[in-house]
């Protein structure tokens, strides 16, 4: 499944748990790693001296550097890069050039002009790249050692969601995961802003088999293709006004999960990625590693 994992780091605390994340993955797969930090031209042109093109130039050197440190730790070898440009372009770029199968990021971290990012660099790699792409939250340091316990895979009956379960069952046959096979109804949504508290029962009950159908049928796809895994199914309704989100994170917190798998869009017909809602809002709220999987479109 991941033969080339490309992990971009930026010097901060979570981009090197990311990479620490992304490392121990491309053990498990035998994967060649490449880590790639960017240095940021718009940085580099508002910079007056040499010293500090030099300066901002050796952040990324030691960024490198620290996670070369890490891979020595875990006995595996690495690659690195430093390169200029726009950080989420290159990255897209590069992970391209080298033809990987997956690109590990922090969810949030550091430019070349020390701004804390939430949702953009990040983001635009989601938007950018056709390349699943795992985003790692800070503080992420449970479970690093013990991998992928109670893997979930989120699902609405779409295509779109449908090509995220090879990626988690790969993940858990190395990692001999328990599987979760979760479809949020939203209630707000189907019943309309002002009428969600009177939907009919038996309009709830078909929204409920049809998410019963879609999880059973995750569920038949993983028993074809790895029948040792042990794969648990789960319909859950929700009625918050942020979607089907946030009843994603309360399965997560309540089963102890240690990654989500999710489908997302593909491109749009103005040549643009789009980043579903759903696996945005839940990239910003879940504290677990988050795999996104895009539907080529």
């Amino acid at each position: 499944m991941y033969d080339r994992i490309v992990i971009a780091v930026d010097g901060s605390d979570e981009a090197r748990r990311a990479a620490r994340r992304g490392l121990q993955l491309a053990q498990m797969f035998d994967a060649t790693a490449t880590v790639l930090s960017v240095v940021e031209r718009k940085a580099l042109r508002l910079t007056e001296t040499s010293a500090e093109k030099t300066r901002f130039r050796e952040r990324g050197e030691e960024a490198l550097a620290d996670v070369e440190e890490l891979a020595s730790e875990l006995g595996y070898p690495v690659r690195t890069n430093l390169t200029e440009g726009k950080p989420a372009v290159r990255i897209s770029e590069y992970a391209d050039e080298r033809g990987a199968d997956l690109i590990v990021v922090g969810r949030q971290g550091v430019t070349g002009l020390g701004r804390r990012l939430l949702g953009g660099v990040t983001e635009r790699v989601l938007h950018r790249s056709d390349v699943p792409v795992l985003v790692v939250p800070g503080g992420d340091d449970a479970g690093t050692e013990s991998g992928y316990s109670r893997v979930l895979l989120t699902t609405d009956g779409s295509e779109n969601a449908d090509v995220a379960t090879p990626h988690g069952v790969a993940i858990a046959q190395r990692y001999r995961s328990e599987v979760h096979v979760l479809n949020v109804v939203d209630l707000q949504t189907a019943g309309g802003v002002f009428n969600a508290g009177g939907l009919e029962r038996e309009f709830v009950e078909r929204l409920d088999e049809r998410g019963r159908e879609a999880v059973d049928s995750v569920a038949d796809e993983i028993a074809n293709a790895a029948a040792e895994l042990t794969v648990t199914t789960a319909v859950e309704r929700t009625r918050a006004y942020e979607g089907v989100a946030p009843g994603v994170r309360e399965y997560v917190e309540e089963n102890e999960i240690d990654l989500v798998v999710m489908g997302s869009h593909g491109r749009s017909g103005l040549r643009r990625q789009l980043l579903g809602s759903v696996a945005s809002t839940v990239l910003r709220t879940v504290d677990v590693p988050v795999l996104v999987v895009k539907r080529p479109g």
